[in-house]
This record gives C-alpha cells, structure tokens and sequence, in this order.
C-alpha cells in the first residue's frame, strides 16, 4: 500500500478551469486533479504521487453485490467445518448436519443475501441515468462501502441491511438536555449504523471532491415497514427501504450526461472493489 498523500494535497474534481504547475497543460473543470493548499495550485494526474489510484480505461468492474460479505461467511463456514472434522472424526458430519451456524457467522449470510438483493435490483435499473458501483474497499482499512448510485442528482451511498424488526427514529432529550436522535430496529439501538454511513460518505467526499452532492442512506430489506409512512431522516441519512429508494435514484437533476459518467469512473478508480 502506497504512503497516504501529504496533509498539504487534496485530490479532487477542480470547480474551476487551471493550469498544471508541472507541465504547463490546461486542465478542464469538473476534471480529477490535485490541489496543492500551500501554493493554490494544481497538478495533472500524470503528477500525482498517489499510485493507489489509478485512471480506470476501458469498462469498468462495478464489483459483485455482497461479495466481500459472500467470501467472509464463506471462510468462516468452512473454517467451522475443518475444526469439527478435525477434532471429530467419527461423528463431525453428523454434528455439522445437525447443527447451526453460530450468530456471528450467520450475520455474514444474512448481511451477503441484504446486498445481494438490493445490488441485483440496482444492476436491473442501471443506465446513462443510473450508474452503479459494488462493494468498494474504504482505501486503507478492511471496512467496505455496499453500494455507490451515480445520478443527475449526485451520489448515493448506500448501506444495505437486512435485520429484523421495525426501523424507527427515536428522540431523547430536548429543553433540559441535548436533543439526540436514535434509530431504533425492533429493540435494538442501531445508532452505529448512522455513524457508519456518514464515514462512508466523508471516504467518498475525499475521494471525489466537494462539488457533487453525496447522500448518505440506510436502505433495509425486508424490515417491518408499515404500510403508510415509516421512512424517515436522521443526521442527513435516508432511512428507507427499496422501493423508496428507487424513485430518488429516478429523480431528475442538475448533473449532466456527461458528468454522472465522469464521476462514476473518478469513484471506480479511487474505490477499488473490496
């Protein structure tokens, strides 16, 4: 792995037209380059000291849906099986048969089949309109981003889950005490998953630039959504299900043609799939 860039860099879609400080070339705007904050100027690419991002030519791979999830309850599963092979010789297929998975393996299933699902249905509406990525590695850490939608109305990161129980906002405090704001499955406090979005949407920040709108969502499937109402917001994330997602994704705006292609592949070659 490459050295992280200097605290004095940025790499970015610049939002005005400049001049490569290096080689002398015009740089378009709305064009990857790198920003120098102690100079105020820029490089092309071809400068850019940052190997692990590398231009993407030709198609592109917008990954699997779930398949890091997919690869992990796979490792887990078959390591489970060797160690009960191994310590029961006799008897360890019948105890395989017999029993289940333990939790902490089954969420991997579970969280694989949530992206699988919600990534097959974004792969069927994918257009000019609708460019999609898939499990894309956060540069630097083993932690992964579900699913990226590029529109004329910005970026989408999405987070898909597939938990049981009721997705809800609740509010704590207020005039005596500061206001939080809590998202509640079933019984459970998911808060977590709030936080974990919006880290996904500052990667994605970082990596594009601050001229294309990001919006964070928290889309779960299969949740005990009732039958008017439920999706709500919490913090700027969208908490909602599929078939409220889709229609945003639809949504008309001021990106062109041109620049949802662009972005898509400026996000293709910075987050590479996991």
């Amino acid at each position: 792995m490459s050295d992280p860039p200097p605290a004095d860099e940025k790499r970015m879609l610049l939002r005005f037209a400049g001049t490569c400080r290096v080689c002398g070339i015009d740089i378009p705007a709305r064009t990857p380059a790198v920003y120098e904050r102690s100079t105020r100027t820029v490089r092309c690419l071809a400068h850019d000291e940052r190997h692990d991002v590398p231009a993407v030519d030709g198609p592109l791979d917008v990954g699997t849906p779930g398949a890091s999830a997919r690869r992990e309850f796979e490792r887990r599963r078959d390591g489970r099986e060797r160690r009960l092979r191994a310590r029961y010789p006799r008897i360890g297929g019948f105890l395989l048969a017999v029993s289940d998975e333990p939790q902490s393996t089954a969420a991997w299933n579970t969280g694989a089949l949530g992206e699988e699902r919600l990534g097959n249905r974004l792969n069927e509406l994918a257009s000019d309109r609708l460019r999609v990525l898939h499990d894309r590695r956060v540069p630097g850490s083993r932690a992964n981003i579900d699913h990226l939608a590029v529109t004329p109305t910005g970026i989408y990161v999405i987070d898909a889950k597939k938990y049981a129980g009721r997705p809800r906002l609740r509010v704590e405090g207020g005039v005596l005490r500061p206001r939080v704001e809590k998202l509640v499955v079933g019984s459970r406090d998911c808060t977590k998953l709030v936080d974990g979005v919006l880290k996904q949407v500052d990667v994605v920040r970082e990596a594009i630039g601050d001229d294309v709108a990001v919006h964070a969502v928290l889309c779960f499937v299969e949740a005990d959504w009732p039958l008017i109402g439920g999706s709500f917001t919490t913090r700027g994330v969208s908490v909602l299900w599929p078939r409220k997602l889709y229609p945003l994704l639809a949504a008309d705006g001021s990106m062109t043609l041109d620049a949802v292609e662009r972005t898509h592949r400026d996000l293709a070659a910075a987050l590479r799939p996991a």
